[in-house]
């Protein structure tokens, strides 16, 4: 089973395959993603890592506030996305 967490406050050149290293420091990552404009393509600061279920409430506590390229992240259990 995986869980995902979000990851907030990221640097905009950060690519995926950053994240996913940085992440597997800590802990197995299955996948990783950026989240980008729809229209520029730029990143929007944030992406979601998934990671084992039984790794997921450790890396959110001990990642939460860790710095990452100059920028103090923002890490917890990502919500379910929100229907209209």
């Amino acid at each position: 089973m995986t869980k995902t967490l979000y990851v907030g406050n990221l640097p905009w050149a950060t690519s995926s395959e950053e994240l996913t290293d940085f992440f597997s420091r800590y802990g197995n990552v299955v996948s990783s993603r950026i989240i980008t404009d729809r229209e520029t393509g730029r990143s929007r600061g944030f992406g979601f890592v998934e990671v084992n279920e039984e790794d997921a409430e450790r890396l959110a506590e001990e990642l939460n506030g860790a710095e990452f390229n100059g920028r103090a992240l923002t890490v917890n259990e990502a919500r379910p996305r929100q229907t209209l």
